[in-house]
């Protein structure tokens, strides 16, 4: 106890001795003070160590949340690029993620940002998943039922392919009018789906296909519409690597869900990495 503090405490005995209180009841006084004081304190560097025991744990309890939600990121993310189609550097060397300048409110959700240039780039995560499920709704038809159109001379010699290994009737170059509607036409065609590779430039096929009320499988670039359509594919669909693709993982997914025993060629063919000896050993 301090000298102050034993002047007080003097000071405080001698006023409660003048004021008439007996001594032993001042004593009995000071002593439940004294406790009383004791007991504040003690409780006061109990709450405070409490609490900054709280702050720690809960300093920590963030650091381990935030540790644990960056490597449950990176889990996620190398989940998904293993279980792609084709490994991530296959679609960015292509250029299959690479829009156009314009962006459709319908291919807006699919955007990932812009780049300096202006060129829209899309998400390659959602070109991957749109083609799952554009494999799957391709193996619901079978390939009498089916057409696919691609005017795009980029498109060509993939469609050629395509055609050949899944059995599906394809039009590349021109669509012959009415092939759909008409039925007095000689090369009348009763089909269930029509494979759109552009609707711009395969409208009349997409207009034909809609007044018949069939259905429409369409791969989408940023500046298309997905109107009239059941199921969209997205990405680049004026280069002929991005097509490429897009035709290597249709055929390769189709001929296995129907267990077509056939040979396909590699990706490389497919974008034209091949060469021409290549080419030719598959006779397109």
């Amino acid at each position: 106890m301090t000298k102050e503090e034993v002047e007080t405490k003097a000071e405080i005995i001698k006023d409660i001795e003048e004021s008439g209180v007996p001594t032993e009841v001042a004593k009995e006084e000071e002593v439940l003070d004294e406790k009383a004081a004791e007991k504040e304190s003690t409780e006061k560097t109990i709450e405070e160590k409490k609490k900054a025991i709280l702050e720690k744990v809960k300093k920590l309890k963030e650091k381990v949340e935030t540790t644990k939600t960056e490597e449950l990121k990176e889990q996620v993310k190398a989940k998904k690029k293993a279980e792609m189609l084709i490994p991530l550097e296959e679609y960015v060397k292509a250029g299959i993620y690479l829009g156009t300048k314009v962006v459709t409110p319908d291919m807006k959700p699919f955007v990932y940002r812009r780049r300096a240039d202006g060129l829209a780039i899309f998400n390659t995560d959602l070109i991957d998943e749109k083609l799952k499920q554009g494999i799957e709704f391709l193996s619901k038809f079978n390939a009498e039922d089916m057409i696919l159109v691609c005017k795009g001379q980029a498109g060509w010699k993939a469609a050629e392919m395509f055609g050949k290994l899944t059995g599906i009737r394809v039009f590349t170059k021109k669509y012959p009018a009415g092939v759909l509607t008409n039925t007095n036409l000689p090369d009348f065609f009763e089909n269930e789906l029509t494979i759109i590779m552009d609707h711009w430039l395969d409208k009349n096929a997409l207009n034909d296909t809609l007044k018949v009320h069939k259905k429409v499988l369409m791969v989408c670039d940023t500046n298309n519409f997905s109107k009239g359509a059941d199921q969209v594919l997205i990405g680049n669909n004026k280069s002929a690597r991005s097509l490429g693709v897009i035709f290597y993982l249709l055929t390769k997914g189709y001929c296995k869900a129907k267990k077509i025993d056939c040979e396909i060629p590699d990706l490389e063919w497919w974008t034209g990495e091949a060469g021409e000896k290549e080419g030719a050993k598959y006779g397109v």
